[in-house]
């Protein structure tokens, strides 16, 4: 069992910038992917950033590219989303994720979510 715990949302202006973290507990495979989905009202979770430390990749959805960063420090068992250039439209629910996770599928284990709230 992974418990995912984040933290580092709030409220910020359009052009700001906000690090989220996400602590992991329990055991996490090096087969495992780690990433971060949000859902905004109204709208479908879509995926945002992951990183796969295995073979140390990264991804990015079109939406974020160039203005968001993932990053893990695995001593700390802690996953990170750096996101700068903050626009409206990112505000939604961020969630951590890990486990196994397939192309189109997300990993078995969720956190219980940071509200990021961008205002113009």
């Amino acid at each position: 069992q992974v418990q995912l715990v984040e933290s580092g949302g709030g409220s910020v202006q359009t052009g700001g910038s906000l690090r989220l973290s996400c602590a992991a507990s329990g055991r996490i495979y090096s087969t495992y992917v780690m990433a971060w989905f949000r859902q905004a009202p109204g709208k479908e979770r879509e995926f945002v950033a992951g990183n796969k430390w295995s073979i140390r990749s990264t991804y990015y959805a079109d939406s974020v590219k160039g203005r968001f960063t993932v990053s893990r420090d695995n001593a700390k068992n802690t996953l990170y989303l750096q996101m700068n250039s903050l626009k409206p439209e990112d505000t939604a629910v961020y969630y951590c994720n890990t486990g196994v996770a397939g192309l189109g599928t997300p990993g078995m284990y969720w956190g219980q979510g940071t509200q990021v709230t961008v205002s113009s």
